[in-house]
């Protein structure tokens, strides 16, 4: 089906985070994942790497990002373009809920820790 109402999507959660996926394996996709996800307040992404690119859209609050190393701050209507295999995390330093949106170049897409580790991600069970 072209059309899937995003209401109707399994909602997964990780501590400070909830995670839909709105295009993927599971729905035919081979090279692509979308991801919606909300970071709670203080809360962030795990430190992770994947070998493909991601950009993500921040729709609503405000945060840090940082990619090997090097932090960035961002606030809404902010793009976030990751690089393949960079070692980062996304954090929500503000005071409300961040909103994004996120595509990234691989389905499934396999996350790993900093030190290359397999990240088991619970919406991939």
């Amino acid at each position: 089906m072209p059309v899937l109402d995003n209401t109707t999507v399994t909602n997964f959660q990780i501590p400070g985070l909830d995670h839909q996926t709105l295009a993927g394996s599971e729905h035919g996709f081979g090279t692509l994942e979308m991801w919606m996800q909300t970071i709670y307040p203080g809360a962030g992404t795990p430190v992770h790497r994947h070998d493909c690119e991601e950009a993500i859209v921040v729709l609503r609050g405000s945060g840090q990002c940082t990619i090997n190393g090097v932090a960035c701050d961002f606030g809404p209507n902010s793009t976030l373009q990751i690089p393949r295999d960079a070692v980062h995390q996304i954090v929500n330093t503000g005071t409300e809920d961040m909103f994004l949106v996120a595509a990234l170049g691989q389905a499934p897409v396999r996350v790993c820790t900093a030190d290359n580790q397999h990240m088991p991600l619970p919406w991939q069970v």
